[in-house]
């Protein structure tokens, strides 16, 4: 059951980043950074990691200070995270370690 979570999905920030990016078709990254209080070089990581994944591209637009980068989801990234809501609405639906009823109940028993 736990080798059904995404490693790259896993990590808190990283599943908050993946979720602000499943609902929109790009985001900025000011944006994320101020909603989730992170600072612009734990983002960077954060976001080097999923993009390094496939989960999303990164466009930058603009120069000096009116720079900005946008992220965009893949396919590939919002089916991942989809399967990592999955996984986790499985663990947390799991009956409970010793109630043997619920197991038996499952099938699993």
């Amino acid at each position: 059951m736990l080798d059904a979570l995404d490693p790259v999905l896993t990590p808190p920030k990283r599943l908050a980043i993946m979720g602000m990016l499943g609902a929109v078709s790009q985001i900025e990254f000011a944006f994320v950074r101020d909603t989730l209080e992170l600072s612009d070089s734990d983002l960077s990581k954060q976001m080097k990691a999923i993009v390094d994944a496939g989960y999303a591209t990164v466009r930058k637009t603009g120069k000096g200070a009116d720079r900005q980068t946008w992220y965009s989801p893949t396919k590939p990234g919002k089916t991942a995270l989809d399967r990592h809501f999955e996984a986790l609405s499985a663990l947390a639906n799991a009956p409970a370690i010793g109630d043997a009823a619920a197991v038996e109940a499952s099938g699993a028993g």
